[in-house]
């Protein structure tokens, strides 16, 4: 895989228009989709606008997914972690910060990952949301349950309640979300769908996310269960991805998105 070179500017380049039409739907994906997850973790920082902008340029994956949390004025932010420890240069709770404090934080590049990546502030979810919502279907984790009114209220004023995924690990927020007229997407991990019933699911979740170290018997129940999305995490080799679609998974969330997108099945 090529490595990239990527200086950030100053001020992100405009992208293209949406195109016409309306946006990009979960309808409107193909039969087999990728997405990148927290933007392709493994070629780019996660969950940065430089990341998720890069991403989109490739054009390997019509799905951009990230994770939110909220900081302690309400404002929903771009962050997988409850702190700041991992992936920036500071410290400490992630909720415990406004929106003023959040505009001095900045992410640390993962040591080791390709290319060149300067530090540059962690986006917020509005801020995503305006310059991909229209040009690619998104998926967004609401890490804190919370969270889950003040992003419900944010997708529905920008008309893209049917290309973005509120994703959860919760049953109950996932039934929540549905109810507020979202689309609906819940993972599981390799030991709950050990003793999950996904059929019991099907009035409310419209994706499925599954793991890929899973069973393939727990696999095949979910494949089967009535849910009409069922993709797999996080699938970062081309083996895993090929074992997951023969047992007929059709999507693939990768932090590889152009090594798994080149390679063939």
């Amino acid at each position: 895989m090529a490595v990239l070179t990527l200086s950030v500017p100053a001020a992100t380049p405009a992208l293209p228009p949406a195109r016409r039409g309306g946006p990009p739907t979960a309808d409107s994906l193909p039969g087999i989709t990728y997405a990148a997850h927290r933007g392709g973790a493994l070629e780019v920082p996660e969950n940065s606008m430089s990341g998720l902008t890069t991403a989109f340029e490739r054009g390997v994956a019509p799905v951009l997914d990230f994770d939110t949390r909220m900081l302690r004025d309400g404002t929903l932010v771009v962050m997988h972690d409850a702190t700041l420890d991992r992936t920036t240069y500071s410290t400490g709770p992630v909720r415990s910060l406004t929106a003023a404090q959040w505009r001095s934080v900045r992410l640390r590049p993962r040591a080791g990952l390709p290319g060149l990546w300067l530090p540059e502030r962690p986006p917020t979810v509005g801020e995503v949301l305006d310059r991909f919502g229209g040009r690619r279907v998104l998926t967004a984790e609401a890490k804190d349950p919370d969270s889950l009114p003040r992003l419900a209220a944010m997708i529905h004023e920008r008309g893209l309640t049917r290309s973005v995924f509120v994703n959860t690990n919760h049953v109950r927020l996932a039934r929540q979300a549905h109810r507020m007229g979202l689309l609906t997407q819940l993972w599981r991990s390799a030991r709950q769908l050990r003793e999950d019933r996904p059929r019991a699911w099907r009035g409310f979740v419209d994706l499925l996310d599954v793991d890929y170290q899973a069973r393939g018997s727990d696999l095949r129940r979910a494949v089967t269960s009535g849910i009409r999305r069922v993709w797999a995490h996080t699938v970062n080799t081309p083996g895993a991805r090929d074992r997951v679609l023969r047992l007929g998974c059709g999507g693939i969330i990768t932090d590889a998105p152009t090594l798994l997108t080149s390679t063939a099945r």
